[in-house]
This record gives structure tokens, sequence and C-alpha cells, in this order.
């Protein structure tokens, strides 16, 4: 079932060390087919080295496991409010990642301060709210999805235009077309977190990219009027 779904969240998730952004198993990828209304996601603290794609958990839009032997990550309900909300997004990455962990921790957004930034995310990474008490007893990972969904709803962004997010105490959450786009999307947003931290080092006061800029890098990468690499790739 799903087999080239399999492959290729497994593949992604096996890139998760090798691409500096998990230490043990600190991470998850995710993606679905919007055919079949199905999707998958790596299973619960089995080391990335060790993954093929049989053992990929495959789950339906209510969260029910329809194939796979091992336990779903930690993380599925979270996973699973995303594809429910954001219809247009194919994969869904979990990180721990050093510098946007940092963000995170510290509930700062990651100003857009160049034009790598803006290529990747349309103004300031996002922070989203903590949980309540009764949210975090009620259902942790279910109200981390909910919380992601309401801060981006909040500001008006769709999850294309901003893949990514810092969860206040937590850690990043990035979105994709399909899962390995959405680990691009961590890479890229540790990236930008580093540099951003970086930035604030050399310059404490430094200010946001000027919006004209910002709107050129991204709009010609994303949207209807993108423009930037080669039709159908």
């Amino acid at each position: 079932m799903l087999q080239a779904l399999k492959e290729q969240v497994c593949e992604a998730n096996r890139q998760l060390p090798a691409s500096g952004l998990v230490k043990l198993t600190w991470g998850n990828v995710s993606g679905i087919d919007r055919a079949s209304g199905l999707w998958c996601i790596k299973p619960s603290g089995v080391d990335y080295a060790a993954l093929t794609p049989d053992d990929m958990v495959v789950l339906d839009l209510e969260g029910k496991v329809v194939e796979g032997k091992l336990r779903p990550s930690s993380d599925t309900k979270t996973h699973l409010v995303l594809y429910r909300e954001f219809l247009h997004i194919g994969g869904v990455t979990h990180t721990h990642s050093a510098y946007a962990t940092m963000f995170s921790q510290a509930g700062r957004e990651i100003p857009c301060f160049g034009t790598t930034h803006a290529d990747h995310f349309h103004g300031p990474v996002p922070i989203v709210r903590a949980l309540t008490p009764e949210e975090v007893a009620e259902d942790y990972e279910h109200f981390t999805g909910v919380a992601i969904v309401e801060r981006l709803n909040e500001l008006g962004l769709s999850p294309l235009e901003m893949p990514g997010v810092l969860q206040l105490h937590h850690a990043p959450f990035t979105f994709g077309k399909n899962a390995l786009d959405s680990l691009h999307n961590s890479i890229a947003l540790e990236m930008c977190a580093q540099m951003a931290l970086g930035s604030l080092t050399l310059t404490p006061g430094l200010g946001a990219i000027p919006g004209h800029i910002l709107d050129k890098h991204h709009l010609r990468k994303h949207g209807p009027n993108a423009y930037y690499g080669q039709k159908g790739h």
C-alpha cells in the first residue's frame, strides 16, 4: 500500500541525521497521499539508520492505523491536525534543530534580515503560543497542531508562504508540498535561524529587510508569477 509514499517518507526520515537537524531520535517526517486520504509517518523511537519503507505507519485522516506493525511517532496527532486543516500541504517535518529551537525556547520569532530567509519564508517565522494546562492534560499533541493552525490563521498566512513555525517552549515544525520538501524547509529554517542569531550578535539593533526586497525574493520563487528554476522541475 502506497509504496512510493512510504519510500519517500522513509528516505526523508533517514536524511534527518545527515542534515544536521537531529540528534538521537529527536525528529520525524510524514507525507500524505491526498487522492486516497492516507498518510504515513515514522514509527516512534526507531533509529533512522534502521528504518525501511515497510516500517512506515500508514494512517487515515481520522488517525486510525491502516497498515504497520509499529507504534507511530508520538507527534502523530500534531501531523494529523495539520493535514486535516491545511489541504495544500503534502509533508510535515518536526525537529529539535539547535538554532531554530533556541528561538522557540526564547519565544522569539526569527526575523527576516536578508534574501536567504526571504527566498523561503515570506516574513519573520512566527512563534506559536504555549499550550494551556488544560490542553496539555487533555491531548498535548492534538492541541499542538491546533495552536499551529490557529497562529497561521491569525496572521492570515498559508503554510506554503510561511512553511515553518516555532512552538513556544518546544521546537520548529515545517510544511511542504511533499515529505522531502518539508525536510528541505526544515534545513532552510535552521540555516535562517543560525544566520539571524549571528546577525543579531554582530548588529543587535538590526532592522528587518525592506519589504520590497522581501516580496521580490519570495515571489520570484513562489506563487503564480514565480520565475526561478525550470518548468516541470
